[in-house]
Order: C-alpha cells, then structure tokens, then sequence
C-alpha cells in the first residue's frame, strides 16, 4: 500500500523556507565580508543550515511517497520522520555548534565594525523574507492544528514537515533582533564584543530549538501511538458489532503523519462458526477503516477469555 500523500500546504511551507533562506544567506554572508560582522556571519551560517534543511525535508517527503514493496511492507513513510532527525541535528551541530565558535573567537579577539549601514539594510531585507516565510508556515500549522493550544499541537504533530519549518522560521527571525542588537549596540557603545555576544545567543537559541526538534522527531522515529480519542471510537466501533464480546486495549503506531497502524485484540463469542468469524473479522477491518481515514493497516488478532484477562 503507498502511503498517504502530505497535504500540499506542507510542501508549499517548505519551498517558501527553501527560497527565502537560499536568497537570505547569500546576501547575510556578503554584509558580513564588507563589515566584518561576527553576528551576520553567524545568520548566514543559520541561513545556509536552514536552506540544507529545508531540502532535506523535501527528500524525505518525496522519499516517504513510495509505494510499499517486499523490502518495506509498511511502505516508506518514516523516511519523513529520518530525515527531520537529521535536520534537528544540523541545526545543533551546524547553527548552533558553529555560531557559538564564531561568537567565543569574535569576543576573544574583538574588531570594530566597518560600514554598519550593510548589516542593516540586509537585516531589514531579512526581515521580510523571513516574515513572509514564517508567515506560510505558521498559516499551515494553524490550519492542523484547529483549536488546540499551540504546545500541545506541537507536542502531539505526526507531521514535522510544518512544525520543523515554523520554528526555524521562527528561530529565523528571533535571529535577526539579536544580531541586529548586536550590531546596533556594538556601533553604538563602540564595543565590538557586543557583537560576538549576539553571535552566541544566536547559537544558544539554535540549541535549544534544535533540542525541541530532536525530542520530537525521534519520539516519531521511535512510533508514536494513536490519540487516546480515536483508539477509543474505535474500540466502541467494534464492541457494539454482534459477535464480539469483548475489546481488549488496542495497540497502534503513526508509520507516516496519515498512515496509523492498529493491532486490535477481540475476544469474540465461541459458538461463531468459523466462516462468520472470518466475514466477521474482515467487516470490522472495513469499518474502521471507513470511520477513521489515517487508519491504513488493521489486523484483528482474535483472543480467548483467558489471553484477554
């Protein structure tokens, strides 16, 4: 079975990442030449890491749209959550490992900065491009998420196409303030180690969002169960089928963001002769099947009154 396709707003959020840090870093990394900007070397390095991530993202979507074959059964759908893994370790091991080196080395050996007007103009630019970035990501976010609070739908999301590309958006501009006070205080004061000093609060703040994302894409790597709501409309689906006398607790696990697995033991009644037992256990797996879309893999695993105890 192929598994489910991603909805194209996650696709669209990931392009518009792709071309507005592609942009961005080029122009972050020719201001800090001309002024010699500790903290905009540190923003084109953030910039560069995010365009690599966001094609990563890309190939894991396109990667988890193979069709299943003998090799993977259950089709190709964690390549998804890999490779959002490896994104989450590229920004702790490129944003913020090397954006703390170069703000450590800029307040050892601190130099004034040459013609801060650049680093301005292209914060200002950055701005913008990043807003309008985050601005898709969040819109796709917000339109999964519905009317839970923001850090449980966080928490809970089987999908970080969209909240992997939101907070390195988000990251993206709380970047920006820091490196632009930076700038601002270093010309200002005359005290070039304020700059180095934004560099490393831009690299702690790539740590911790790049923590947040590894937590939460290896918990999906790891399979991540059903919401308890929906195992239990399940549950109440196949209890009230005549035959069935008792659900134990189901057992399921996300293979992609809308693809569920479902282990669903039952205890049926023992005078149903084998044949209905059969039609029995392949009209449930249709049921849930229509009732719940992400549901894609059923198995039914018949039990006796003992094993259910």
């Amino acid at each position: 079975m192929a598994t489910a396709p991603q909805p194209p707003e996650s696709k669209t959020a990931i392009v518009a990442a792709l071309v507005a840090n592609l942009g961005i870093a080029a122009i972050k990394f020719v201001a800090a030449w001309f002024t010699g900007s500790s903290a905009m070397l540190s923003e084109g390095i953030h910039s560069l890491v995010d365009t690599a991530n966001e094609w990563l993202l890309l190939l894991g979507l396109r990667r988890s749209r193979q069709p299943a074959d003998e090799n993977r059964p259950f089709g190709y759908g964690k390549e998804l959550y890999f490779w959002a893994f490896v994104v989450a370790i590229f920004i702790f091991a490129l944003g913020g490992g090397l954006s703390l080196y170069e703000g450590i080395e800029h307040l050892r050996h601190p130099e004034p900065l040459q013609s801060p007007a650049w680093n301005y103009v292209v914060l200002g630019l950055a701005f913008c491009f990043d807003g309008y970035s985050f601005l898709v990501g969040r819109r796709t976010f917000n339109a999964q998420r519905g009317r839970q609070p923001f850090w449980r739908a966080f928490r809970t999301s089987k999908d970080p196409s969209t909240f992997v590309v939101l907070f390195e958006d988000a990251s993206d501009l709380l970047g920006l303030l820091l490196a632009f006070l930076g700038v601002f205080f270093s010309h200002f004061f005359q005290q070039p180690w304020l700059d180095g000093a934004a560099s490393v609060g831009i690299g702690l703040l790539l740590l911790v969002v790049a923590g947040l994302l590894l937590r939460e894409t290896k918990s999906l790597l790891l399979g991540e169960p059903a919401d308890a709501a929906l195992l239990r409309q399940v549950t109440a689906l196949a209890q009230a089928e005549p035959g069935v006398v008792r659900v134990a607790a189901p057992l399921s696990t996300y293979l992609s963001p809308h693809e569920i697995l479902l282990v669903l033991p039952v205890e049926f009644a023992p005078e149903l002769p084998a044949a209905e037992l059969t039609q029995l256990v392949e009209k449930l797996r249709a049921a849930i099947k229509q009732a719940q879309a992400d549901i894609k893999h059923v198995f039914v695993q018949p039990v006796t009154p003992r094993e259910n105890e």
